[in-house]
């Protein structure tokens, strides 16, 4: 018999239904091991020393992992692909060592990035060593946590007030906070008026704004306040008399690429803009349909994994979602070749992906029944994103309109139309502060 342990029970079931007999999986249930909390569990004086010991509420599990083992032939760590799913099953074995249970049995790491039975028994058939480098980039996270909340913190109380706290990142990010609301703070508000023309050419309607007055290009604050923008606004009534005529008519054409597929951060937040989600609920969310969601024939793994910092997609999924638009929306809907997008973080993980359906073929619509509503909204929005990011280019023809009329007074309109949505029929990324571009027909 073959022991598995991953982080979770959810993640245990859907492993259990894939690997099949053979094969015992049980969870940890998270992390099995922490510093000790008192003072001395990280020590610069001796190399930056740490001292372990078992979560308390987690001991039963890291019991049932051991009394397992001691009828499994070998032990397989399948914690998530990052450095503190590599941190869990290093301080798993390093405790089962301590305990003396190994006996010299075969540990071996194994990591997918879904949770698919292709994946899994890819990963079984190829596994690894624990990498030593990932779990110290986690102990080093861990460390410095421990030294600069359990340094600072006494002395906020000390200094400030009690329950007062100071963290490796909450601090950096409160200072981050304090200077833009100073910057705020700083600012001197200073008055400015601009003037609109509300425009009708048969049943167009449209709105041109104030370019220039008596001939001279206006400035932000060339119109002070309302006394001085009354005045502008009668003197070109009186010069225009109702009529502005067309000056000069610009038309461009341009190419809109689609957005790369999801990272965490940028889930976190279009989730945020388009479903109202918090961080904290978009990654427990995404959590769920990682780790598997009965959809009728047992529990099935639906998205890739969420903490990625990479927008690269496997060869095989890429493939996937072109054959998917061909088939659905036709092959003109396809670029020539498939989009290949680059990771922009220098320390990004290429060997992760990005977030993305396990497949393209399990529609939202198809799933809807067996989702809850939120899960329902957060996989849709992953589908429609992945699908989109190897759709075609939209086009947008833009115009600009210069009207003027007598006394050297300009107003300027500006719209634009889509010729082809391409992309932007499946999928459409929220603007910053949620500002939505206004498509006018001139």
């Amino acid at each position: 018999m073959h022991l598995v342990v991953v982080e979770s029970p959810a993640k245990a079931r859907t492993l259990r239904k894939y690997l099949g007999k053979g094969y015992q999986v049980l969870a940890s249930y998270g992390h099995v091991r922490d510093l000790v909390p008192k003072e001395g569990a990280v020590d610069p004086e001796h190399d930056f020393a740490m001292r372990y010991q078992v979560i308390e509420r987690n001991a039963k599990h890291v019991d049932a992992i051991a009394k397992a083992l001691a009828k499994a032939e070998d032990l397989y760590l399948a914690t998530d692909p990052d450095r503190e799913g590599e941190a869990i099953s290093w301080h798993l074995r390093e405790i089962l060592r301590e305990r003396d249970v190994l006996d010299a049995k075969p540990v071996r790491r194994v990591v997918f990035h879904e949770i698919t039975e292709r994946a899994i028994r890819e990963a079984m058939a190829h596994p690894r060593d624990i990498s030593q480098e990932l779990v110290n980039a986690q102990q080093a996270r861990r460390a410095l946590d421990y030294l600069v909340g359990f340094n600072l913190s006494p002395l906020l109380w000390k200094k400030i007030r009690p329950g007062l706290s100071a963290g490796r990142v909450q601090s950096p990010a409160l200072r981050l906070i304090v200077e833009r609301e100073e910057e705020i703070e700083r600012f001197e508000p200073r008055e400015y008026w601009t003037i609109e023309a509300r425009c009708r050419k048969e049943e167009a309607r449209f709105v041109a704004r104030l370019t220039h007055y008596e001939g001279r290009k206006l400035e932000q604050f060339d119109i002070g306040d309302e006394a001085r923008a009354r005045e502008v606004a009668d003197t070109i009534k009186r010069a225009a008399r109702g009529v502005l005529r067309v000056e000069k008519v610009e038309r461009r054409q341009r190419r809109r690429n689609p957005p790369p597929p999801f990272i965490t951060s940028t889930l976190q937040q279009e989730a945020s803009r388009k479903l109202g989600f918090s961080a904290q609920k978009t990654m427990r969310i995404a959590q769920q349909l990682y780790e598997g969601v009965d959809i009728g024939a047992g529990s099935v793994g639906l998205i890739t994994y969420m903490r990625t910092d990479s927008v690269s997609l496997a060869q095989e999924a890429v493939e996937e979602i072109r054959a998917w638009i061909a088939r659905h929306y036709g092959e003109d809907r396809l670029p020539p070749k498939p989009r290949v997008f680059k990771t922009r973080s220098k320390n990004a993980q290429e060997a992760h992906e990005a977030i993305r359906p396990t497949s393209v073929a399990r529609t939202p619509e198809s799933l809807k029944e067996r989702l809850t509503r939120d899960q329902f909204r957060l996989y849709e929005l992953i589908w429609r994103r992945a699908v989109a990011c190897q759709m075609r280019h939209a086009t947008i023809d833009t115009v600009g309109v210069d009207l003027a009329c007598e006394g050297g007074h300009r107003f300027r309109a500006t719209g634009s139309t889509v010729v082809d949505p391409g992309f932007m029929a499946l999928y459409q990324e929220s603007a910053e502060g949620d500002k939505k571009e206004e498509e006018r027909m001139l």
